[in-house]
């Protein structure tokens, strides 16, 4: 049986017709409710946080359910249909885990700075560049603060970095960074900035990724950002060239790459930002993190290091598995006299952390 015929939106006369509602509702108490029309299925579900919840089928072929209460965030889902897991076609989906998923948001009380507000808004360009790493066009997104093109003003610039399964719009999709520069710029608690979003999947012509927990693993794409993104970025947009006024973040995988590249490439880089990451522990094939040999000079010419950096901020989910690994690193180099500032958030591996990470993070730079 074709798949397409046994999963259907409900449309939106026969909403009104049964008092249905199209794609996911939120409820006060942050349960879901799912609707599906589905007539010639046996079983469907919703795989949403780690769970399956069997959803009921009425007599017109309608199936709903209700779930527990959700935790404040971003949750990708997946319909299961007779034990084929789909994207919902009633809900907007987004590239991640490595693959086009469904997705809802629970508000969080207290996070209106990831919501739009009633404030000056700047842009998301989606621009794309050449590459000499990939010998190939790549896609870049940009956000740019209001009022960009009527100043003549150089902005600094922060590179935003994306986690593994993932690619440049991530941070600006899922991680709403325009949201989030747009409020606390108006707000007078983050310098206007430009943020600029690429795709770190680089394959490098003549062999080579651009991923990997260790310094020669990184080789690929830092070549990528600094011998291409970078420059394009400043050939293009009025921005400053100097490393004050330049910035590197990333979670979970860009985490290790703005740790990798960001800190052992202090002429370009004078701002770093590391959420998430896994290269300290938490994940398999990470152990006995050695700091000193990482980074050369952290702990041995540490005084030099920090004159080095303006802002070094690392954070971590408070139910994330790297989150003990992480507290030790930083522990490591605050008692080496390394000025590093930290935080944890509420929540596991997921985006509610990394936008309150970016949110912190952008209220320390360029001051």
């Amino acid at each position: 049986m074709v798949l397409a015929a046994m999963l259907t939106v409900v449309c939106s006369t026969e909403v009104a017709a049964q008092g249905l509602l199209q794609g996911p509702k939120v409820h006060s108490d942050n349960k879901v409710e799912f609707t599906v029309r589905a007539p010639e299925a046996r079983q469907v579900q919703v795989d949403i946080g780690g769970m399956k919840y069997d959803m009921d089928k009425s007599e017109r072929g309608i199936w709903t359910v209700k779930t527990q209460p959700q935790v404040p965030g971003f949750h990708y889902y997946s319909l299961v249909i007779d034990g084929m897991s789909v994207a919902d076609p009633a809900s907007p989906s987004f590239y991640g885990c490595g693959r086009w998923s469904s997705a809802i948001d629970i508000p969080e009380p207290g996070m209106d700075d990831f919501e739009i507000q009633d404030v000056p808004h700047g842009e998301v360009r989606i621009v794309n560049y050449y590459s000499k790493v990939e010998e190939s066009w790549r896609p870049l997104m940009i956000y740019t603060p209001a009022g960009y093109d009527e100043s003549k003003e150089e902005l600094p610039v922060v590179y935003i970095q994306h986690g593994g399964g993932e690619d440049h719009r991530g941070w600006m999709e899922q991680g709403r960074t325009a949201q989030i520069m747009d409020n606390l710029i108006a707000k007078g608690k983050a310098k206007p900035m430009i943020v600029v979003s690429s795709n770190s999947n680089v394959h490098h012509r003549s062999g080579g990724f651009g991923g990997g927990y260790s310094w020669e693993g990184m080789q690929t794409f830092r070549s990528e950002l600094i011998d291409n993104v970078i420059p394009f970025v400043e050939k293009n947009y009025r921005v400053r060239k100097d490393r004050q006024g330049r910035a590197m973040c990333g979670l979970s995988m860009g985490g290790g790459q703005s740790f990798y590249i960001g800190l052992r490439s202090p002429e370009v880089f004078a701002n770093v930002g590391v959420f998430s990451t896994g290269m300290f522990g938490g994940i398999q094939g990470a152990s006995n993190f050695d700091l000193e040999k990482e980074v050369p000079g952290i702990l041995t010419d540490t005084q030099r290091f920090n004159q080095q950096l303006d802002v070094f901020f690392v954070t971590c989910g408070e139910q994330d598995p790297r989150i003990e690994y992480t507290r030790n690193i930083v522990k490591k180099m605050r008692d080496g006299n390394v000025q590093v500032r930290f935080n944890s958030y509420p929540g596991d591996h997921e985006w509610q952390v990394w936008r309150k990470s970016l949110h912190e993070f952008v209220q320390y730079l360029f001051r």
